[in-house]
């Protein structure tokens, strides 16, 4: 009878005993102190500004699908990147190009349209090719690459509309590789979810991040969208037809609390004399006004108490942040602060989340004061 009684006890004080709870103090809002900024939206036309970090898009105001031009040979790159991946500095597989090629380069140089001269039987590299899309923003290159990947400018276009779908960019249509159909229409805010998306592949970053570029029979090329490649400014697309005026995307990185942040703005119809210019000056300010604007704010100092650990047995102990919560935000910014469970056999006990717009900006672990294991008098009784 004692045998069994020990051999009872001995079981109940090695059973697992069960966790702790957390009681949250938290979620919270916190309300970034000071003016908020005022974009400088275009005059005419469409703006939007993004800090892909911060999950930050902002249009300038209700949108409407507009023709775009060139900036949809974006979307030509992203898909030729998906569909043949190659890394920043490899060259890819080589194409051989065609009579059918060489005329249609002639053409369209004839009909005043961006192109690059090639001729029949030359041998041009995939990068090469990315290279004559995008920096010249060459329109029959468009076409090249897009029978290349999905053996027709229509597939590929239907391949155009459904990357599109996907990215969330539902205002906007594509009905050719080049831009040059004024029913290829997007919105300055749907160019900016095609970029962020783009923009993560390094090859993509590389091919647009270029003033000029070389190409075989071309020569060098220079790209028409002026800040491109100068000044901080990392790409990406200018496009203008008649139908579309001054269209540009553009993108910088700024170091901000010792972060590199990828900043974007994105303009459409821009006029006047000279509408690619325009649309250069119109996107630099936007980038400006919004860049200037970020700055780290400290949300919670190192030690806060997020909230308190409590055992079965009765102990308690507070769970604190672990160092000082610091984000990139702009005043007026509401960021959400929360706190996601984690093992609570030990420390840390959690992680505080701190979200904006529904997107994570950062997290920062949680530590419990202290663990205190139950008595071996409650493992007997409550085991």
């Amino acid at each position: 009878m004692a045998l069994a009684l020990v051999v009872g006890v001995v079981i109940q004080l090695e059973r697992p005993v069960p966790p702790p709870t957390l009681r949250l103090d938290a979620p919270l809002n916190v309300v970034v102190t000071g003016k908020a900024p005022a974009p400088a939206w275009p005059q005419v036309g469409q703006g939007a500004v993004a800090v892909p970090a911060l999950g930050l898009l902002r249009p300038s105001g209700p949108e409407t699908p507009v023709p775009v031009a060139s900036v949809a040979k974006m979307m030509t790159a992203y898909v030729v990147l998906l569909a043949h991946p190659i890394g920043p500095g490899d060259q890819g597989p080589s194409l051989t190009l065609t009579a059918a090629d060489q005329n249609e380069a002639t053409a369209d140089a004839d009909a005043g349209d961006a192109s690059v001269p090639v001729q029949a039987g030359e041998q041009l590299t995939e990068r090469q090719l990315l290279d004559g899309l995008m920096v010249p923003s060459a329109d029959n290159l468009a076409d090249v690459l897009a029978t290349w990947v999905s053996g027709s400018q229509a597939a590929f276009v239907v391949t155009m509309n459904a990357t599109a779908a996907r990215l969330g960019m539902s205002d906007t249509h594509y009905a050719d590789p080049a831009g040059l159909d004024v029913t290829t229409v997007s919105t300055a805010a749907d160019s900016l979810r095609l970029a962020t998306a783009a923009m993560k592949l390094p090859t993509f970053a590389a091919v647009v991040d270029q003033h000029e570029a070389t190409i075989p029979v071309a020569g060098v090329v220079t790209n028409p969208a002026r800040s491109i490649g100068t000044d901080g400014f990392i790409g990406i697309k200018s496009g203008y037809t008649e139908a579309a005026e001054g269209c540009l995307v553009l993108a910088t990185v700024r170091t901000i609390d010792g972060h590199h942040v990828l900043v974007m703005a994105a303009t459409t119809g821009q006029g006047g004399l000279d509408p690619l210019g325009a649309a250069d000056t119109t996107t630099r300010a936007l980038i400006a006004s919004l860049a200037g604007a970020l700055e780290p704010v400290v949300l919670l100092k190192a030690g806060a108490v997020m909230g308190t650990e409590q055992s079965p047995w009765g102990a308690s102990t507070p769970v604190r942040v672990v160092g000082s919560v610091r984000a990139i935000t702009e005043p007026g910014d509401v960021v959400h602060i929360a706190l996601r469970r984690a093992s609570l056999r030990g420390r840390p006990s959690g992680t505080v989340v701190v979200s904006e717009g529904g997107h994570v900006i950062l997290t920062q672990p949680l530590h419990a004061d202290a663990t205190v294991g139950p008595s071996w008098w409650w493992r007997i009784l409550h085991g």
